[in-house]
């Protein structure tokens, strides 16, 4: 099923995993997600294989290395992104055994451009999110990276459904001016949300697949992710609860990713009627009909699984994949009380 072009019905995860052993995580979310895969980020590698570095080292004529301070821009390429942008290229060849003939719905996911500006260091030093020039220059590399990325996915899995997830945890952050400044005692500028808007849609709007905005913060700007152009929104369902906005979006057949299930484990797994009870009493409160919710959702962890044991993040992949299916079945036999 698909709400604006991006997949509905199905389970899904947000992106990282524990480990180190890309073949394995492979064969994970290949199990665990058989509606929607996607290529998975092992942050336990070590830098460059992280949301930013692994994006950063992708963005076109822009380039980066590794500071103690965390990744910053610079002139020239050098050692710190040719190591990311190989180890990329060895995960992206892994999908070819991982996968073999695969032809459904695969997602992967890069960083957003105003996480980037937030998160990356101009030459000189501080953040460049403070530097309007920089930040124009990074969606528009952003862009570019991203259309080249899908591509080369594609090369690997010709025959699969591509979605793009952008990851935009800082934006709140961003919109809201405390982004700190290089000396940490000050805050840099709100940038305006029509700035903020122009240049995420600028990324959205530079590849021909479903792009799901996905921000992990605790008050995420609906309204602002989906006036994108946006096929869908991922967001925590604890902290997109804004009844009115999710109204909105549902009406404007915008997707709504759900983060239903724990990132880390809660000791006693939930069940599969605890997952949905929240999402089912969204639905109630927004009077929408039953029989919509399943093609109206996607259910995925509430946040990235780096943080999680192995065993944990194969159960919360098998847990939203299984709540998935519970919640298409039930809308099916229209028991969904």
């Amino acid at each position: 099923m698909t709400a604006g072009g991006a997949p509905t019905g199905v389970g899904t995860g947000i992106g990282s995993l524990p480990g180190d052993d890309i073949d394995a995580a492979l064969a994970l979310v290949a199990e665990a997600l058989p509606g929607l895969p996607h290529l998975p980020e092992l942050p336990g590698r070590g830098a460059g294989s992280d949301m930013v570095g692994r994006t950063a080292s992708r963005l076109v004529d822009l380039h980066v290395d590794l500071q103690p301070s965390g990744w910053r821009l610079v002139a020239r390429p050098g050692h710190d992104e040719a190591r990311a942008q190989d180890r990329l290229e060895r995960d992206l060849d892994a999908l070819v055994p991982a996968l073999p003939g695969y032809d459904g719905d695969f997602k992967v996911q890069l960083a957003g451009p105003w996480t980037l500006a937030a998160t990356l260091e101009l030459p000189r030093g501080g953040k460049a999110v403070a530097d309007p020039g920089a930040c124009r220059d990074l969606a528009e590399s952003l862009a570019d990276s991203a259309a080249a990325h899908l591509a080369d996915v594609r090369r690997r899995l010709p025959a699969a459904r591509l979605v793009l997830q952008l990851d935009e945890p800082a934006l709140p952050a961003v919109l809201a001016g405390s982004v700190p400044t290089e000396s940490g005692y000050g805050r840099v500028a709100a940038v305006d949300a029509s700035v903020a808007r122009e240049r995420l849609a600028a990324v959205v709007a530079a590849v021909d697949v479903p792009v799901v905005v996905h921000c992990c913060a605790s008050a995420p700007p609906l309204s602002l992710l989906a006036s994108t152009g946006a096929a869908g929104v991922s967001v925590d369902l604890a902290s997109g609860r804004d009844l009115d906005e999710i109204g909105a979006l549902v009406e404007r057949q915008v997707a709504l990713w759900l983060g239903v299930v724990p990132s880390l484990g809660p000791g006693v797994p939930p069940t599969v009627r605890q997952i949905l009870e929240p999402v089912r009493e969204m639905w109630r409160r927004l009077t929408f009909d039953a029989s919509r919710l399943p093609s109206a959702v996607v259910l995925t962890p509430s946040c990235g699984l780096a943080g999680a044991s192995e065993g944990w993040a194969r159960t919360a992949l098998r847990l939203v994949t299984q709540s998935a299916a519970a919640l298409a079945e039930a809308a099916a036999e229209d028991v969904l009380t």
